[in-house]
């Protein structure tokens, strides 16, 4: 059995075990909470050389440990079986020593002396002075938390996180120092910056600082800058146009339009996350009515404007948010281009030199393009998928840029047209949500608050997350919750109290606690919901705990 929000579940031989606790997170995860960083990593290495039956992943973090289940089932069985692990191998670590050249400028230096009773100058001879180790990766591939030889730098992190670090921030949180790799959202202290480049492809360890080296910060003066990326590492500017015998060119890419198929999975221990299709379902829905595989690349885009020209005859398919479909055929003489509409989530033909338009959505948020063969772009970790958070994968589509179609067709024929569900407008969208593993942070009355009220989706929603505006909720905990491994649907609560629902680009870590976590089933639906569109959470119980919701568990 696996606990609810509130309770734990006892060790029962501590001699043999040292995990303390097993949460759910969610309805196909478990987090196991251990009594220090070795026993995390001792727990790491036995469930990647031993995987339990039906573990997809491991993220080992601060004090806890994340596994990842391919069902519901598979996570009520670990729980029993975490506890009996024999956890008394030592870990092996290489010790590799990294010197980090810093300029320690950063915008929250004096406010971290302050906090520490170090002023400026104290901070820098203090993260100057010692060793740091890296103890686990997480959050964005390349960001590694050290740990030092004292704790003179704890520091809590910010009240609010930032919508964008830059790279090479040299932070502080809790025990830990880090580096941004890349730019990206962040709730860390930021002391000074570095030109390293903490992570890179197409090194043979991409991590500068992998798990198990030390690091050694080194002050200097001079104003550093970030190495420029090589072409094969350049993942923020679109890919110089080529020759394409067989494809689409991409004549307006929209506001946004990404290349997704199904996600990577199992790289969490390098810091990386799934990221993939935010509405699987309707990417299935496009590759199945071309005649694909279900994981083949697509096209994702938001809020309507794509238009692509046919290069070589095509088959097509577009699913998702519901939108008028226009083609415009070029004339061959001096009359007007003919034009003529096709319908969503059927297959159609685009010939060569005519021009697709997809217009705004009529509800929902975001459409899916599919193309017989799918997109042919080369893959990175195993997907063809644009992570936003790490810059892993192809970068944002960019008009003039040509897309081959691959030879990932699997059917002979394309599929019969289909119905889709209904997708959320500006009303209200009702999500179930299971209790997260810190909703004992919140009593009854914030936990009522929760899923009393509608939240609205704020402009600053993006593949990472979604962030929500509303009454703030208040917790009963304070202090600073331990950087422990999170999911897709996980609802953070920063100390502002506004929550922020992961999507499938999140943080593999975070330090705020997760209140709720939406039901996998709906997370399809909770990604189509549209900018100013509002939320209300239900509560359900979750198939890997006890049936009870977490307002009855805080009254007990």
């Amino acid at each position: 059995m696996i606990e609810t929000a509130g309770d734990t579940l006892a060790l029962q031989n501590a001699a043999v075990s040292k995990v303390g606790s097993v949460r759910a997170v969610g309805t196909r995860a478990v987090l196991a909470e251990l009594s220090g960083t070795q026993d995390v990593l001792a727990l790491q290495a036995l469930l990647l050389e031993h995987p339990l039956p039906g573990q997809l992943d491991v993220l080992a973090a601060a004090e806890t440990v994340l596994i990842t289940a391919d069902s519901p089932a598979a996570a009520r069985r670990m729980a029993a079986r975490l506890l009996q692990l024999d956890l008394t191998a030592p870990v092996q670590r290489d010790g590799e020593l990294v010197l980090i050249d810093t300029v320690y400028d950063g915008e929250d230096l004096a406010e971290v002396g302050q906090l520490t009773g170090l002023g400026p100058d104290g901070v820098i001879a203090a993260h100057t002075g010692q060793i740091w180790t890296v103890a686990f990766a997480g959050f964005a591939p390349g960001f590694g938390y050290m740990l030092g030889e004292n704790q003179d730098l704890e520091v809590p992190r910010r009240s609010s996180p930032r919508t964008a670090v830059p790279a090479g921030s040299v932070a502080l949180a809790g025990n830990y120092s880090a580096v941004y790799p890349r730019r990206s959202p962040g709730g860390w202290q930021l002391i000074g910056r570095t030109g390293a480049r903490m992570w890179d492809l197409d090194r043979e360890q991409p991590a500068l600082a992998a798990p198990g080296h030390r690091v050694r910060f080194r002050a200097v003066r001079e104003l550093v800058t970030l190495t420029p990326e090589s072409p094969a590492q350049d993942r923020t500017a679109p890919p110089p146009a080529t020759e394409v015998a067989s494809g689409l060119r991409i004549v307006s890419p929209g506001l946004q339009s990404l290349i997704q198929d199904l996600g990577r999975y199992g790289h969490s221990g390098l810091g990386v996350s799934a990221a993939g299709a935010l509405d699987r379902a309707s990417l299935r829905r496009a590759n199945r009515l071309v005649g694909n595989a279900p994981s083949a690349a697509a096209v994702e885009t938001v809020a309507g404007g794509l238009s692509v020209q046919a290069v070589g005859d095509q088959v097509l398919a577009v699913t998702g948010a519901p939108a008028e479909l226009t083609i415009e055929t070029p004339s061959e003489d001096d009359f007007e281009p003919a034009w003529r509409t096709v319908p969503m989530a059927t297959p159609f033909a685009l010939l060569d030199g005519e021009t697709l338009a997809i217009g705004a959505p009529q509800s929902g948020f975001r459409s899916y393009l599919a193309v017989r063969g799918g997109v042919d772009t080369a893959p990175v970790l195993g997907s063809r998928s644009t992570d936003t958070m790490s810059g892993i994968g192809p970068a944002p589509l960019a008009g003039g840029q040509l897309l081959a179609a691959g030879g990932e067709a699997e059917s002979g024929v394309v599929g019969h047209p289909e119905l889709q569900p209904d997708f959320p407008d500006t009303g209200v969208t009702v999500l179930d949500v299971v209790p997260g593993p810190r909703a004992d942070w919140f009593d009854a009355g914030a936990l009522a608050s929760f899923c009393g009220q509608d939240w609205e989706v704020k402009p600053q929603s993006n593949r990472v997350g979604m962030r929500l505006q509303g009454t703030p909720l208040q917790r009963t905990r304070q202090g600073e919750l331990a950087s422990e491994g999170t999911v897709a649907g996980a609802l953070q609560v920063p100390p502002e109290g506004l929550p922020v629902l992961f999507l499938a680009d999140h943080p593999i870590t975070g330090g705020y606690p997760v209140i709720a976590v939406v039901v996998d089933s709906q997370l399809d639906r909770a990604a189509q919901v549209p900018i100013g569109g509002k939320i209300r959470f239900r509560w359900a119980a979750s198939p890997i705990t006890e049936n009870t919701t977490p307002e009855q568990e805080a009254s007990n």
